[in-house]
This record gives C-alpha cells, sequence and structure tokens, in this order.
C-alpha cells in the first residue's frame, strides 16, 4: 500500500473549516462569508480567520483579497476532503461481530448474543468521532500509554476531570486531564514525571471516550 511522502498535517477545526467551505458551496452554488463561517461552526470571527491564513498556507484554501466571498478550496483540499471521506465510510462499514461477554472475574454463562461492534455502536454518531495515536508517556497513570490509539469525541466544552484534547497556541494538540477555575485552565498529566499547563487560551478539541491498544 502506497503512502503519502507528504502528509497534509490538519487540526480538527482547520478540517471543519474546510468541510463547511465545501458544504456550503453545495448549498448554495457560492462561497460563505468569514462571518457565516463563524455562526455556522459557533466561534468567533477573528478564529475563523486564523484558520482560513493557516488552511491557504497549507494551499488548501484560495482567496481573493476585498472580496467577502472569495474562498476557494485548492486541488489539494478536494483531494483530501475526498480522502477522508473515501476513509471515513470505510470505517463505518468495518464492524466485528460481538459474540457475547467473558467474565473477567469467576466466570459467567457463555451465552451466544451476536451483534455488530463498531465505533458508532459504542461511542454514538460516527460523525462526531476520530482516532489519535498517543506519542509520549504523560499520561501513562491513566492507563494510555504511548502508542495507544484514543477515541475521540469532537467537543468544545469539557467538564472538570474529563480527558481532552487541548489546542494551544492554535497549533499544539496534547491530551490532559481538564480542569478550570476563574483564572486559568489546567491541563494535568497523569504522570508525575511532567508538569501541569496552566494556560488562559487554550481550545477544549475533543473529549477522550475511548482507547484501542494493540496487544
Amino acid at each position: 500500500m502506497k503512502t503519502n511522502p507528504n502528509p497534509v498535517i490538519i487540526t480538527p477545526r482547520q478540517l471543519a473549516v474546510l468541510q463547511e467551505i465545501e458544504s456550503f458551496q453545495v448549498r448554495h452554488c457560492y462561497s460563505p462569508t468569514m462571518d457565516e463561517l463563524a455562526d455556522t461552526l459557533n466561534v468567533s470571527r477573528p478564529t475563523v480567520f486564523e484558520h482560513i491564513v493557516a488552511l491557504r498556507e497549507k494551499n488548501l484554501v484560495e482567496q481573493s483579497s476585498g472580496k467577502a466571498r472569495s474562498l476557494v478550496l485548492t486541488q489539494k483540499a478536494k483531494r483530501l476532503l475526498e480522502q477522508i471521506e473515501s476513509q471515513t465510510e470505510q470505517q463505518q462499514a468495518e464492524v466485528l461481530p460481538m459474540l457475547g461477554y467473558v467474565s473477567a472475574g469467576y466466570g459467567i454463562e457463555a451465552i451466544e448474543n451476536q451483534q455488530a461492534f463498531g465505533l458508532s455502536e459504542v461511542f454514538g454518531s460516527h460523525g462526531s468521532l476520530y482516532v489519535l495515536q498517543v506519542r509520549g508517556s504523560s499520561m501513562v497513570n491513566a492507563g494510555i500509554l504511548d502508542g495507544d490509539y484514543i477515541i475521540c469525541k469532537h467537543a468544545r466544552t469539557a467538564e472538570n476531570g474529563q480527558l481532552v484534547i487541548a489546542l494551544l497556541d492554535e497549533q499544539n494538540a496534547t491530551v490532559k486531564r481538564f480542569f478550570k477555575d476563574k483564572r486559568n485552565v489546567r491541563l494535568m498529566p497523569e504522570n508525575d514525571a511532567f508538569s501541569p499547563i496552566l494556560s488562559k487560551d487554550c481550545q477544549v478539541q475533543a473529549i477522550v471516550v475511548g482507547l484501542v491498544r494493540r496487544l
């Protein structure tokens, strides 16, 4: 299987902007304005502008200055969205048979109860889920090891104590346990060798809802 030697690195929020531009153009036959993108994505106009700047730098969006409806997806962006759509359809089709239950205690009666097992069956709407592979060991005490795959659900807010994917400085994503008080957001590692991260402007990208590990 061939791999892309120059993969596109894109954040979930940037992907959401791309997908909304494409969807808006299909629905209306013209491009959305910054304000329309901000309203649909429930973010501020400056935040949308920052994402558009990043997408332009990655050659995914073209924009003519001085025009409100000048956002155009590049061929590179269209290929990326087609690839993501294809992968999503494949993931939705790939389900495993769940045959019942197994005891981790003293044993239970073996009753076959076959049903489909897939991400959407366990974690909800497939469209809101995505997977990230963990790099690093800051969350080992939460059972998340280097190389594990974590199942994430898109979210803009989180409750104290939840495991989240947080975006720092609009570019660096990290998995940590989330706490918020009146002054700061505190992103706590689950490894005493790492220090907490204090931030006033981090953005919650997703809540971690599951984990997959190859044994």
